[in-house]
């Protein structure tokens, strides 16, 4: 695994805005209050931590469904406006799973706003996509995803940005890591992303991101086939339909923290 991490530089961050998509926004993680938590806010307490108390301030600017023009459009001026020590910038992986897209192209879009945000904040940590070899909805897009991360990666080099590598993120290929719709992160693989990305700023985490799962015990093709069957009608129709009408899931939902307020 590439060592992408920075020793000791988060005690820098007093601030930090996470821009994305229901990847940041934290989709399959949900709260007490009825809202997702995810991986960004769990990062955001683990940075807050280092700190004096209530001196760390978070905003949390994604939302589900965008695509990387939309979080170019809506969230990158928000966030060159809070100008906080610290960005993480993960998008442009809704487009890479729409059918013919071209992730060299969205690759070139992406570099124009990690130079943009380079210029008006303090850092910028990028995110690779997920190695989606096991993934059972996204195990025909592996190459696809394999191409744009490498993009994201030499682009994190032309502008010194941090790398929070979901690829080389083995925990995260077991499906105890994935929410029912196979699409999102469940609140344990949330988790283990939060702690690789605090390890990547060089902070010394509680667990280890990587450490295995428990053994499970075999399942039978039987089985295998209902979950499947049970997926296909509660999550991939849905979302097959919502394809067909021009709808996304965030349609009408905004920014759950649009501010940079006090942890």
């Amino acid at each position: 695994m590439a060592d992408d991490s920075r020793t000791e530089i988060s005690n820098a961050f007093g601030s930090y805005a996470a821009i994305g998509d229901s990847f940041t926004e934290g989709v399959g993680d949900p709260g007490p209050d009825g809202r997702y938590v995810g991986w960004a806010d769990r990062f955001a307490v683990l940075l807050a931590d280092r700190r004096p108390e209530h001196t760390f301030r978070y905003a949390n600017l994604a939302v589900r469904g965008r695509l990387l023009d939309q979080i170019v459009e809506e969230q990158v001026p928000r966030a060159k406006e809070l100008a906080p020590d610290l960005v993480t910038f993960c998008a442009g992986g809704n487009d890479i799973i729409r059918p013919g897209s071209d992730p060299d192209a969205v690759a070139e879009r992406f570099e124009r706003a990690v130079a943009d945000l380079a210029r008006s904040v303090g850092t910028v940590m990028v995110t690779t996509g997920f190695d989606t070899r096991d993934v059972p909805v996204l195990r025909h897009l592996r190459g696809r995803i394999a191409t744009y991360t490498a993009h994201v990666r030499a682009i994190a080099d032309r502008y010194d940005c941090p790398v929070l590598d979901l690829w080389s993120l083995k925990s995260v290929q077991d499906r105890r890591a994935w929410d029912a719709d196979r699409l999102h992160l469940s609140p344990e693989g949330h988790t283990r992303v939060a702690l690789r990305a605090a390890q990547v700023l060089g902070l010394e985490v509680p667990a280890d991101p990587d450490q295995p799962w428990p053994p499970l015990p075999p399942r039978g093709a039987f089985e295998v086939r209902r979950d499947d069957i049970q997926w296909a009608r509660e999550h991939l129709a849905p979302w097959i339909g919502r394809r067909l009408r021009g709808e996304s899931s965030g349609d009408h939902v905004e920014a759950k923290r649009p501010d940079l307020l006090p942890l």
